[in-house]
């Protein structure tokens, strides 16, 4: 009965955790991804293969980055174009340099894996 039990409990937290990276994968909401891909097609034409490759990019980049670590780096990256002094922490801070770095590791593998 023991085993079991325990057989059932290692089954339950496995279900548990492969729940929590499909989660994770998932974890952009519909219009965050829209942005991105309307962006990128923006950028790069404004045909039906671009818009395949834009849509790889972003489900690429939300299997590298959580969510909550993609807005912080593009938050990040919308306050280093404003000027002034007080916005010299964003260009300056070892932690919002790390973000943008992140974010543009994904980028670059979701670039040559969804546009090559």
């Amino acid at each position: 009965m023991i085993r079991i039990l325990a057989l059932l409990a290692g089954v339950a937290a496995g279900a548990a955790s492969a729940q929590t990276v499909e989660e994770r994968l998932n974890d952009y909401p519909t219009i965050a991804r829209a942005d991105y891909i309307f962006g990128c097609m923006a950028a790069n034409g404004q045909t039906r293969p671009v818009m395949e490759k834009c849509s790889c990019s972003i489900d690429r980049i939300a299997g590298i980055l959580p969510y909550e670590q993609y807005v912080e780096a593009e938050t990040v990256l919308s306050m280093q174009l404003t000027g002034g002094e007080r916005m010299a922490v964003f260009r300056s801070a070892a932690s919002a340099r790390l973000l943008v770095a992140n974010l543009r590791r994904a980028q670059a593998e979701a670039e040559i894996l969804c546009f090559q």
